[in-house]
């Protein structure tokens, strides 16, 4: 293991704060004793590439399976199906338990990463604000389009109105005229 401080400056530190040499290295050696051990238990907690490339094998030869199944139910009788339909779900109960099992193995270990996190959710909520822009730019194109297509629908409706009521009159007119 490789150790993050300098053990020799240390014994020297402490000698010349009055320890004497054996003194010194002792306090010295209990220190990384302490330090090996709290590094034993935190390894203990993580979970390895390997630990975890294995789940993943696990996880996708679940998934063939699921897919296996999947054909078998498309070929069988409704009930056949019903029951395979139900195994199914109890095989995807525990791959989800397996899954949120191994998530939450991950996330002990995306902690010592909080601050990548922090600039991908940043990134984010950037693209989700473009998008909620776009959105609403999308809305104003549709809500004046549909402003000027009933505006157009009005001036037609004017059209027609005046065009009754002007044979109308062109009628009454000429009724006017014959009886005169």
């Amino acid at each position: 293991r490789r150790l993050f401080f300098d053990t020799h400056a240390l014994v020297c530190l402490l000698e010349e704060n009055g320890f004497t040499t054996q003194q010194s290295e002792v306090i010295v050696s209990a220190l990384v004793k302490i330090m090996d051990t709290n590094l034993d238990m935190i390894y203990k907690d993580m979970v390895t590439k390997v630990q975890q490339e294995i789940a993943l094998q696990q996880v996708m030869s679940h998934i063939a399976g699921v897919k296996k199944d999947m054909i078998i139910l498309e070929k069988s009788e409704f009930s056949a199906l019903r029951s395979e339909n139900e195994k199914i779900k109890l095989e995807l109960q525990q791959i989800k338990k397996q899954v949120i099992d191994e998530i939450t193995k991950v996330r002990a270990d995306n902690k010592l990463n909080l601050n990548l996190e922090k600039s991908r959710v940043k990134e984010l909520h950037a693209q989700q604000d473009r998008a909620l822009t776009q959105t609403d730019r999308k809305i104003d194109t549709e809500v004046a389009d549909l402003k000027t297509m009933l505006e157009s629908h009005k001036l037609d409706n004017i059209k027609y109105l005046a065009g009754s009521v002007f044979t109308c009159l062109t009628v009454a007119l000429g009724f006017y005229r014959l009886w005169i």
